[in-house]
């Protein structure tokens, strides 16, 4: 025959702590942290990944308040919606916790603390990083900050001793609590083997069974070894008070009744359990049935075996998907374990890289926020490993932004000495923004121009500052320029109109008459004449020049018909082929005619080497002008040679 095994739900071992104590934001603990842009002020920047709770878990637990292995008893307490604990203040949340320590047993309350101080140490984090930032804002970041004493938080601390203290004393006195349990149940059975021999009357014997009863439920857990046994005991006498003592049959068949109709309303609700959401919630509440089943008195023979048989398969049930869930989370716990050290070895190699711009600090800043949100989405390690790993990637995240920290101290030195430069230059600019001395000033305003954009960035907190400082003295400058060029450009336009008209006078006039000193009067009143605007520059210019030339050509064309005949004149005079001077002209305008020839050859091999060197326009113009004279002068010495040679053959045939 079954027997009704009372220890048959066996809590198994829990599995899934909280993730306890996180703290890695994209910045280091309490500081934020920023990348700098050009104009950067090392200043805070965004949190990428949400690790308030964590945080406040480790905080609480350095300043002292961690409470230590979770007993059976605390297990099996209701857990605590942490929803009920959103929005309450310190104060709130430390008078919450006087009331629960006065009012609930000691045993019931490790959820609700632990709920307690993760919600007051993330408030309490929050205002030391308000009151942390603001005093660097006033004080400077070199300054060392001390937070103020949180009057709630040395009144949490009291409380949360007086509870470690009592939870210390129960589990202490546990055991012996067990074993007085064990003695007042021991008595109770030897009170009820006493009913059966009793001469009270049916009814004082029947309230005293009830009271009896109702005290072995009140009393507490006995040692778990006693528990099989005692109740055995305890029940085998409450089936033989039934059964022997002298009441009346309707009676106990009305109290049986009423004990299957019990039993068989827990065989329904444990069979409930079976399709309950949560599989840890059913095994907790399978354990209140039990307790119930034991507590409630025995049925009919013909359907003990029968309920307790439903009563035991349904809770098969349950204990068998309570076990594999926590096998499931077992492995999912050790895979979470794999994958957060995975993790912190990625964010140790980060640490350890020698950054040395702002560019790769983005860079790696990125890569740690996008590590921080994969840390976030890994579900609770193994509960023995959870808090070591954890303080292992924080400790990663720390050296990362420590060394981030110490980077951007050098970053905001250098920043000062760019501003000392930048305001330098501000300086210089300054003194020339009055300056009429248009392109000396013009030329000393471009090159600060480049000089700044080649100091590095300053504060954000002084970069517009210095900037419109440094550009209102370069406008200041370039407009009163500007205007001034304004002014003369009616000036200019005038000059254009009496430079062309001066072009036309000059191809109008009768340049052979007038001679050289006409070019050199028109040269002298073309430049008596001032600048004309810049866009018809080249092209009146061309044309001057195509005038000068012009009128040079007629004068050398003349000059040459002049030279010619004077060198006609003087052959006339000569005795013809006989005459030794004709001979002697003849050498002296041949051996002209070579060294003008080699003197061409060397002014054109002049040009190549110029035409390598820079600024050599106005040069090889030159050099040009002069071949062109050479060779006209080349050219009319040939033909002076050919006359000669024309003569001298006249001469030979009339003596023929």
């Amino acid at each position: 025959m079954a027997t009704e095994n009372s220890n048959y739900a066996t809590p198994v071992e829990s599995v899934g702590a909280a993730d306890d104590a996180l703290n890695v934001t994209a910045v280091e603990s309490g500081a934020a942290e920023a990348a700098p842009s050009n104009d950067v002020e090392i200043a805070a920047a965004e949190v990428a990944a949400d690790f308030a709770e964590e945080d406040a878990a480790l905080d609480a637990e350095q300043a002292g308040l961690a409470i230590g292995e979770e007993t059976a008893e605390e297990e099996a307490a209701a857990d605590v919606d942490k929803n009920d604990l959103s929005g309450k203040s310190k104060q709130e949340l430390v008078d919450m916790f006087a009331t629960l320590l006065e009012s609930e047993p000691v045993q019931t309350l490790r959820k609700s603390v632990e709920a307690i101080k993760i919600a007051f140490y993330k408030l309490h984090r929050a205002e030391v990083d308000a009151a942390r930032k603001a005093f660097e804002a006033e004080q400077g970041e070199e300054a060392e900050f001390t937070p103020a004493v949180d009057a709630l938080e040395v009144r949490l601390k009291e409380l949360f001793k007086e509870y470690r203290r009592r939870r210390d004393e129960y589990i202490a006195n546990l055991d012996s609590i067990k074993e007085e349990n064990l003695k007042i149940k021991l008595a109770i059975i030897d009170e009820l083997k006493e009913l059966v021999n009793s001469d009270e009357t049916l009814n004082n014997t029947f309230a005293k069974f009830r009271e009896l009863q109702q005290r072995w439920k009140d009393t507490g857990v006995v040692p778990q070894a006693k528990v099989k046994d005692l109740w055995e005991t305890y029940n085998l006498h409450v089936e033989n008070f039934y059964n022997f003592i002298k009441i009346n049959k309707e009676l106990r068949d009305l109290d049986l009744k009423k004990n299957y109709e019990q039993k068989l309303q827990l065989c329904e609700q444990a069979e409930a359990l079976m399709v309950e959401p949560s599989i840890v919630d059913a095994f907790h509440k399978l354990q209140k049935l039990h307790d119930e089943w034991r507590e409630t008195g025995p049925v009919a023979n013909e359907y003990k075996e029968s309920l307790w048989e439903r009563f035991k398969a349904a809770s098969s049930r349950i204990n068998k998907q309570h076990q594999e869930y926590f096998d499931s989370i077992k492995q999912e716990q050790l895979k979470n374990l794999e994958l957060k050290k995975e993790l912190c070895a990625k964010t140790e190699a980060l640490a350890e890289q020698p950054y040395t711009s702002r560019k790769e600090w983005n860079k790696a800043s990125e890569r740690l926020i996008e590590i921080q949100k994969m840390w976030r989405t890994i579900g609770f390690a193994p509960k023995k490993d959870n808090t070591r790993i954890y303080e292992r990637f924080r400790s990663a995240c720390d050296r990362f932004f420590e060394a981030k920290r110490e980077f951007y101290a050098g970053v905001k030195s250098e920043m000062e000495h760019n501003l000392q430069l930048k305001q330098e230059i501000c300086e210089a600019a300054e003194a020339l923004q009055s300056s009429e001395d248009w392109k000396r000033a013009t030329e000393e305003l471009i090159a600060l121009q480049a000089k700044w954009k080649q100091v590095g960035a300053v504060s954000r907190r002084y970069s517009d500052q210095v900037w419109k400082r440094f550009r209102a003295a370069c406008d200041n400058f370039f407009e009163r320029k500007a205007k001034h060029f304004a002014s003369i450009e009616d000036e200019h336009e005038t000059n254009l109109k009496k430079k062309l008209a001066l072009i036309e006078e000059m191809m109008a006039a009768d340049i052979k008459e007038g001679g050289y000193d006409m070019i050199k009067e028109f040269q002298r009143r073309w430049s008596e004449i001032g600048y004309v605007p810049i866009k018809q520059k080249d092209a009146v210019q061309k044309k001057y020049k195509e005038a000068v030339d012009q009128m040079f050509g007629t004068l050398r064309g003349s000059e040459r018909d002049r030279s010619m005949n004077r060198f006609k004149e003087r052959l006339q005079g000569m005795k013809g082929a006989g005459d030794k001077r004709l001979k002697n002209e003849r050498e002296r305008l041949y051996n002209k005619v070579r060294q003008m020839e080699q003197d061409i050859a060397l002014l054109e091999n002049n040009i190549g080497f110029f035409s390598k060197s820079k600024n050599a326009e106005a040069m090889i113009a030159d050099i040009r002008e002069k071949i062109a004279k050479a060779k006209q002068e080349l050219q009319l010495t040939i033909e002076k040679v050919r006359m000669i040679d024309a003569r001298s053959a006249e001469d030979n045939g009339a003596k023929e």
